[in-house]
C-alpha cells in the first residue's frame, strides 16, 4: 500500500497543454476513481503517474518520495489496460508469470504467486488455455492477475471493463471492488462512465480539460456538486436544469414558474442570473406543482418508471418514479420539486450558489 501526491501537476505535447495544474493527494488503501468525458485527460494523467508519459511540470510522489524521473519498471506500481494485452501463444499461467521471470524471480516464489492470484481471482481451471479460449471476463480476470501477481504499491486501471457488455460490466466491477476489499492496495481507475465511478470510488477525482472539477467521496460529489459540470456529469438520470433569475427569495423560471428558495441555502442576490437544478427523483407528480410538463416519452422498467417531457419553454426534463407509472405521451402533468432537494447555480460560471461553498 502506498499514498500517492500530485502537486502541480501540468502536461503539454509541444504548444498544447493538457493537464493544467493538478493537486492531488490518495491515501493509502483508498479505492480512488478518475471520471470524465473522453479527452479531458483522465488517462493521460494514469499514465503520467504510471511514468509511461513524461510530467511537464510538477511532482508526482509515491510515499513522499518524488517519481517524476524514476522509470515505470522500478516505481512498484500494476497497470491493467482496456485490451487486456495477452501473450496469445502463451497459456494463462506463462501469461501470469512471464513477468516475474524477466524479474529474476526465484521460480518457487513464481510459483506461489501465481497459484495464489489464480485463487483469489478464481482461475484455477483455466491455467494450460490460451487467450483465444477465454471469454472476455476471463481475459480481463487474467490481466488484472498479471497485475496481482507482481504485488504491486498501486493498481492502475485504465479503462478495464469498457470492452466488455453491460451485464459483465456489472458483474466485473463487484469483483473488482471484492479484490481491492481483499488486498486493501491503493487503486486509482479510469472510466467514462459515471455509474462505475458511484459505485466502486472511496474518492472521485471529476475531470474536464485537464482539470480537476471537484475531488472527494462518491455521494458528496452527488449531493452537494461543485458545479454544474458536476452535477450534470454525476447522477443518472443527468440532473435536470432551468434558467432563470433571483426574485423575492424564489427562483423565477423562464418556463414561467417560481420556485421558492430555502432561506439562508443559497449565497445568490435579487436579480442574479441562474440556473436551477433538480434531479429525476427528486421531484414529485402533483396536481397543485409549479411546473407544467407535456410527456414526450414513458419507459416503464417494471421496477421503475422514467417519463421525458418538456416545459413551456422548450427545457428538456426527465421524470424518474419507483414502481409503475399511469401516464402516456401527449398528456399534460405538473411536477413539485422537493425543496430541500434544490440546486442553484451561477448561470454564466457555473459555480454552486450554496451558502458557505
Amino acid at each position: 500500500m502506498a499514498d500517492l501526491t500530485l502537486a502541480s501537476v501540468y502536461k503539454s505535447y509541444g504548444a498544447t497543454e493538457v493537464i493544467h495544474g493538478i493537486d492531488m493527494q490518495i491515501q493509502s488503501g483508498e479505492f480512488c476513481v478518475f471520471v470524465g468525458p473522453s479527452g479531458c485527460g483522465k488517462s493521460t494523467l494514469l499514465r503520467m503517474i504510471a511514468g509511461l508519459e513524461e510530467v511537464t511540470d510538477g511532482q508526482v510522489s509515491i510515499d513522499g518520495q518524488v517519481v517524476n524521473h524514476v522509470p515505470a519498471a522500478q516505481r512498484g506500481l500494476a497497470m491493467v489496460f482496456q485490451s487486456y494485452a495477452l501473450y496469445p501463444h502463451m497459456s494463462v499461467r506463462q501469461n501470469l508469470s512471464f513477468g516475474l521471470e524477466n524479474m529474476s524471480m526465484p521460480r518457487p516464489e513464481i510459483t506461489r504467486r501465481v497459484d495464489e492470484a489464480a485463487r483469489m481471482l478464481q482461475i484455477t481451471e483455466l491455467m494450460e488455455r490460451r487467450p483465444a479460449a477465454l471469454s472476455g471476463g476471463q481475459r480481463q480476470r487474467i490481466a488484472i492477475g498479471r497485475a496481482v501477481v507482481r504485488e504491486p504499491k498501486i493498481f492502475l486501471f485504465d479503462e478495464p471493463l469498457s470492452n466488455l457488455d453491460a451485464e459483465l460490466r456489472v458483474a466485473m466491477r463487484g469483483e473488482i471492488s471484492e479484490l481491492h476489499a481483499r488486498l486493501g492496495n491503493t487503486m486509482i481507475y479510469v472510466t467514462h462512465d459515471q455509474v462505475e465511478a458511484m459505485t466502486m470510488a472511496d474518492k472521485i477525482a471529476v475531470l474536464r480539460k485537464g482539470i480537476v472539477e471537484q475531488f472527494g467521496r462518491p455521494l458528496d460529489l452527488f449531493n452537494h456538486p461543485a458545479n454544474r459540470f458536476v452535477a450534470g456529469f454525476i447522477g443518472s438520470p443527468s440532473m435536470n436544469f432551468m434558467a432563470g433569475t433571483v426574485e423575492g427569495g424564489a427562483a423565477a423560471l423562464a418556463c414561467g414558474a417560481r420556485i421558492a428558495l430555502p432561506e439562508g441555502r443559497f449565497d445568490a442576490p435579487a436579480g442574479a442570473s441562474i440556473e436551477l437544478g433538480i434531479r429525476a427523483c427528486h421531484m414529485d407528480v402533483d396536481a397543485g406543482g409549479p411546473l407544467a410538463m407535456t410527456v414526450r416519452s414513458v419507459e416503464q422498467l417494471g421496477t421503475e418508471s422514467y417519463v421525458y417531457g418538456t416545459l413551456d419553454d422548450g427545457t428538456v426534463m426527465t421524470l424518474h418514479q419507483p414502481g409503475q407509472v399511469d401516464i402516456h405521451a401527449g398528456e399534460r402533468i405538473t411536477l413539485c420539486p422537493q425543496a430541500g432537494q434544490l440546486h442553484l447555480f451561477d448561470a454564466g460560471s457555473g459555480a454552486s450558489l450554496r451558502a458557505g461553498v
